[in-house]
C-alpha cells in the first residue's frame, strides 16, 4: 500500500499564484477531502498532483517515489485513479467501451474482466446500458460512468474533483454512497468538492483551502462542528 505525500506545493498561472505552500498526506485506506470557497485552489491542487499542470514548487510523492518527472498515464499504472470535473466521458462510445478505455494502462485479463463486473455491481444502472452511447446517459449517470473507468486501472488512490456537481440530491446520495462503499473496501480517497456536509460525510481528515492556502485542518468531524466553518462555507 503507498501513501501520497505532498510538500509544500505551489502552483502559479503567469503572475497569479493558484496554489501556495500545500501540504498534505493521504496515507492507505485514508480520505481526505479538499473544501473552500471557489477559487480558492482546490482543482489547481488536484490537477497539480497528476501533473496535469506545472507546479511551481514543492514535491509530490506516491509509495516514496518522486512523482516529479512522472506523466500523468504513468501516474495511473502506479495506481493513482482521476475522476476529473465534468467527467469527459467519450460521448459517442458506448457505456461499456468508455469503462474498457479504463483499462489502457493494463492488459486485458480476467482480473480486469473481474472489475469491470465489480463496477457493474456498484452501479447496476451502468450494466443494464452498456450498449447505450455514454452521450445518452444523464449527467448522474455519466459520473457513475467516470468513477466506474477509473476504478477500471485498479487504483490504490481515487481522486475526484467534484462528483457531486449539477446532480439532483438523489444522485447524489448514490455517488456518495458508492464512495463509502469503496472507502469501506480500503481505497484511498482524495476528494475535491463544494459541497462540504457531502465531504464531511465521505471522508475521515479535510482541509480547508482560501486564496491558495490551507487556512485549517483537522478531522471532518471536528471541522463540520467548527463553528467558523459552519458560518464561512456553511451559511450555518
Amino acid at each position: 500500500m503507498s501513501s501520497l505525500v505532498v510538500d509544500n506545493l505551489a502552483v502559479r498561472y503567469g503572475g497569479v499564484s493558484a496554489v501556495r505552500s500545500v501540504s498534505f498526506t493521504v496515507s492507505p485506506g485514508e480520505s481526505v477531502g479538499l473544501i473552500g470557497a471557489n477559487g480558492a485552489g482546490k482543482t489547481s491542487t488536484l490537477r497539480a498532483v497528476m501533473g496535469l499542470v506545472p507546479r511551481s514548487s514543492g514535491t509530490v510523492m506516491f509509495g516514496g517515489r518522486d512523482l516529479g518527472r512522472v506523466p500523468t498515464r504513468g501516474m495511473v499504472r502506479l495506481g493513482i485513479g482521476y475522476v476529473p470535473e465534468g467527467r469527459h466521458v467519450f460521448a459517442g462510445l458506448p457505456v461499456e467501451k468508455n469503462l474498457l478505455l479504463g483499462a489502457y494502462a493494463s492488459r486485458w485479463d480476467a482480473a480486469c474482466r473481474s472489475r469491470l463486473d465489480s463496477v457493474y455491481a456498484l452501479f447496476p444502472v451502468l450494466g443494464e446500458m452498456r450498449g447505450r452511447l455514454a452521450g445518452a446517459l444523464s449527467g448522474g449517470q455519466q459520473q457513475m460512468l467516470a468513477i466506474g473507468r477509473a476504478l477500471i486501472s485498479r487504483p490504490a488512490l481515487l481522486l475526484l474533483d467534484e462528483p457531486s456537481m449539477g446532480l439532483s440530491p438523489k444522485l447524489v446520495e448514490v455517488i456518495c454512497a458508492a464512495l463509502q462503499r469503496l472507502r469501506a473496501d480500503g481505497l484511498s480517497l482524495l476528494l475535491v468538492e463544494q459541497n462540504a456536509m457531502l465531504t464531511f460525510e465521505i471522508t475521515s481528515s479535510c482541509l480547508v483551502l482560501e486564496n491558495g492556502s490551507v487556512a485549517m485542518t483537522g478531522s471532518s468531524s471536528a471541522l463540520r462542528d467548527d463553528p467558523r466553518v459552519r458560518k464561512i462555507y456553511l451559511g450555518l
